[in-house]
């Protein structure tokens, strides 16, 4: 059976050219990064290389560029060294972030910390009304992800930016989705940190990096030998920071053609479903292209998704860290999407290696099992 992978905003696989710079680090021992002998500094040039370019892919400086284990523990560390510099402040979100934003902040919530909630509107995203209604003055952070993990809603950065700044506080975005399918300049951003995430650049999954505007002053997230400018403690992962270092490189070269051909692909797919009863979300607005989220009234979600992956194609019903749970879409909630037809929500990614046939050849799995399942309803009733 043919297995066609469409499910790119959860994982990508690990392009060749990255493997292969890895592997020497996985093969032969190259000493601790920290250790003086030609080993440790052999290593540390490593590290400092893919730091470098790391930075320039996100127009960075390589002293900003804080290597992490990936996009989850970089947003801890940012809710975390944000909030221990101001006890008891306001920490600030949007409704639709990922679970690895909003949870911390729950936490913190536990032990003396507030927060506030950002409103999306029906599109999802955020308008200038949401921060007009925030009150609060003592926030210590405000943090709204740059492109949506289910819907690819893209928000308008300068927005939150210029609020976070009247606040004096400190502004960050999760770009771990924007990164690699539009251009993302830290320095025009004009934020104070993002982060990114390997494994959806088609680089090694365990590896992210924080990007921490050089003026900021954040507290450590894990104590140590004060590794990573005393932020981020523990022997490095050499291997996959360098592999991070070559997909960030491999990853800005191919951006403009991969946006254009996903972007096809994305208007043949969603004129396809559409034909077939699907309601498209976030339609109507800036979105990234590779990203399609969708329902069908009547349809559960979970059905239709274990019904495709039998018959080989890879989809999602949302967030891929949160897919065990079996409650609907957060994001679409928070939109004001019923909750039935949010149940039914599923996402199709495209990546690199995506073709017209396999939009093709899921449209039609998609439609027949649409049949069935009407069936097995009319049957049912």
């Amino acid at each position: 059976m043919h297995k066609v992978y469409l499910d790119h905003n959860a994982t990508t696989a690990i392009e060749p050219k990255v493997l292969a710079v890895m592997m020497p680090y996985l093969e032969t021992q190259q000493g601790n990064p920290t250790s003086q002998h030609s080993f440790g500094r052999h290593a540390r040039t490593a590290i400092e290389e893919a730091r470098e370019q790391v930075a320039l892919a996100i127009h960075a400086q390589p002293t900003e560029v804080i290597f992490t284990s990936g996009g989850t523990e970089a947003n801890n560390m940012i809710v975390h060294g944000a909030a221990i510099k101001r006890p008891g402040s306001v920490l600030i979100r949007s409704n639709i972030e990922h679970p690895c934003v909003a949870r911390p902040i729950d936490a913190l919530t536990h032990q003396g910390w507030q927060k506030e909630l950002l409103a999306v509107n029906e599109e999802g995203v955020l308008t200038k009304e949401a921060y007009t209604k925030i009150k609060s003055n003592d926030i210590s952070l405000v943090s709204v992800m740059l492109a949506n993990n289910e819907t690819g809603a893209i928000q308008d950065v300068s927005l939150f930016k210029d609020f976070a700044k009247e606040k004096k506080a400190l502004s960050h975005t999760d770009a771990v989705q924007a990164f690699g399918k539009i251009d993302v300049r830290f320095d025009a951003l004009g934020i104070d940190a993002m982060t990114l995430s390997s494994h959806k650049i088609y680089g090694p999954q365990g590896v992210g990096a924080l990007i921490l505007n050089k003026r900021m002053d954040i507290e450590p997230f894990i104590y140590g030998g004060g590794q990573e400018k005393n932020l981020r403690s523990g022997t490095e992962n050499i291997a996959a920071i360098v592999g991070f270092g070559k997909a960030c490189e491999l990853i800005s070269e191919s951006m403009k053609q991969t946006s254009i051909n996903s972007l096809v692909l994305q208007k043949t797919l969603e004129l396809g479903l559409k034909e077939l009863g699907a309601i498209i979300f976030s339609e109507n607005i800036n979105r990234l292209t590779n990203t399609t989220f969708f329902a069908f009234k009547n349809i559960e979600g979970s059905t239709l998704l274990t019904a495709l992956d039998k018959k080989g194609f890879a989809i999602a019903s949302g967030s891929a860290c949160s897919s065990v749970n079996k409650e609907p879409s957060h994001v679409l909630l928070s939109m004001g999407v019923d909750e039935d037809l949010a149940r039914g929500a599923l996402r199709i990614s495209f990546g690199t290696k995506n073709t017209m046939d396999e939009v093709k050849l899921i449209l039609e799995a998609i439609k027949k099992e649409l049949h069935t399942l009407k069936q097995l309803t009319a049957i049912a009733a």
